[in-house]
């Protein structure tokens, strides 16, 4: 990809701290995740060379916000930006307000499915990684222009795999720090 974009997770919620699959639940940020947000704004105004550029976001509450905290600390009118529902996140169905461990104790048969090839599978009511690969490859090929995108964790993942062309199996468990914002240029990401 000839642009670059710059790639913000949204911050953190009550949700992320517990470890409880979020999907599409419309969780928002907590206290710290404004924090991240904010601190994320102020990487943004360090690093980019024109506020002049297309901000487009998941249209999810704690997307939105983080995108709004975001673009105060750059001294932009807060709403002033596009949402795309492709960049929601991955839809864990009803595994969605569940952690980890819990889902292995009551459904242990779907977790070691899950665990053979996490890529792949697809939770009850939900999506796989694969399925979201393909709603974001939509939205990167769209891109023509550098860009600003706020997303989520599983989001973030995928569209890291496309841009360097990684293996599945190396997709899923990529970094999806709150903390940082990742820049994409020439196939490879810096964290900022």
């Amino acid at each position: 990809m000839k642009h670059v974009i710059y790639f913000v997770r949204h911050g953190e919620t009550d949700w992320n701290r517990l470890g409880k699959l979020q999907g599409q639940q419309d969780i928002p940020l907590n206290a710290l995740g404004r924090d991240q947000a904010r601190r994320n704004g102020r990487t943004l105004k360090a690093h980019l060379p024109s506020l002049d550029l297309p901000f487009l976001a998941s249209p999810m509450k704690r997307t939105s916000e983080t995108m709004e905290l975001v673009r105060g600390e750059l001294g932009l009118p807060v709403s002033d930006y596009a949402t795309d529902e492709r960049l929601k996140e991955i839809r864990f169905g009803k595994f969605e307000g569940f952690t980890a461990d819990e889902i292995e104790q009551q459904q242990p048969e779907l977790a070691a499915k899950r665990h053979k090839d996490k890529f792949h599978f697809t939770p009850p009511d939900g999506e796989s990684y694969a399925m979201l690969m393909q709603r974001v490859r939509a939205v990167v090929e769209e891109i023509d222009s550098d860009m600003v995108i706020v997303s989520h964790g599983g989001v973030s993942r995928v569209f890291r795999g496309i841009l360097q062309n990684l293996p599945e199996a190396d997709i899923i468990s990529l970094p999806t720090p709150q903390d940082q914002v990742m820049q994409f240029v020439d196939g490879r990401v810096v964290l900022l």
